[in-house]
């Protein structure tokens, strides 16, 4: 590359990428939520969070990428940003081995391939160990957020990431609390009620919504005989080098 990049990166786990990257010195700007590896962004200015990006802010730090995630970001503020950065990265895993393609992507864009393949090579092998032994299938409901309950649909990162331990998130109708049916959704609002009798756990995730065990209470009201418990929501949903970890640490939470 003829100059160093400047780079802004608002979705949190690809902040931790381009750091894994080698990259560090390079990023310029992060969202709030971008707090990952702590000691390293710290230090790096904020433009804003994952929906309300601060785009001035962006436009100040006169950034040659922006990095942006399509379940991550909004259309709209992609859009903007590209009416005056010369590079808008798009991003879009939808699956647990497509960290492989995501950490080549960035690697080939920034010059750091032999980081990118040392990279694969350590999810690789943790994929290996994650999928060695055979699991029975439980239908479980993941849910992210609380007033109104919203969970995952089967084709999202998170589900894709659970079935890898055969941990279903069923393909059955999504029901609002007024009964409208919401199959489409990628993260749809759900009536609890719906779904007694139909899943075995309901884990209760750390992010977006930091659930605690004060909601086990409710959760378990509605769906009595379900085993209710919390999870690492960064363990499941996080690109980039936290998937390496999180493929361990659902090896393990799914014994």
């Amino acid at each position: 590359m003829s100059s160093e990049p400047r780079i802004v990166c608002l979705v949190p786990s690809i902040t931790e990428l381009v750091c894994a990257l080698g990259l560090s010195e390079q990023l310029v700007g992060r969202t709030g939520f971008c707090i990952h590896p702590w000691e390293t962004v710290r230090q790096v200015p904020k433009v804003g969070g994952t929906k309300d990006v601060k785009l001035e802010k962006v436009r100040e730090l006169a950034p040659t990428h922006v990095i942006v995630n399509v379940d991550e970001n909004r259309r709209e503020d992609a859009e903007a940003l590209a009416e005056f950065v010369p590079e808008v990265v798009v991003t879009h895993p939808q699956g647990p081995l497509d960290n492989l393609a995501l950490y080549r992507q960035l690697g080939e864009a920034f010059g750091r391939e032999a980081e990118a393949e040392r990279l694969s090579a350590e999810f690789e092998r943790a994929y290996e160990r994650a999928t060695a032994a055979e699991r029975p299938q439980r239908d479980v409901l993941y849910l992210i957020w609380k007033d109104p309950w919203m969970t995952v649909a089967p084709n999202t990162y998170i589900a894709q990431t659970l079935a890898l331990f055969n941990w279903r998130t069923p393909p059955f109708a999504f029901f609002r609390p007024e009964g409208e049916k919401r199959q489409t959704e990628r993260y749809p609002e759900v009536d609890l009620a719906g779904f007694a009798g139909q899943v075995e756990r309901v884990l209760l995730s750390s992010e977006p919504y930091h659930f605690k065990r004060g909601h086990f209470g409710e959760v378990e009201a509605a769906l009595p005989g379900a085993e209710v418990s919390l999870i690492d929501g960064e363990m499941t949903s996080w690109y980039g080098p936290r998937a390496i970890a999180g493929l361990d640490y659902l090896r393990e939470y799914t014994a």
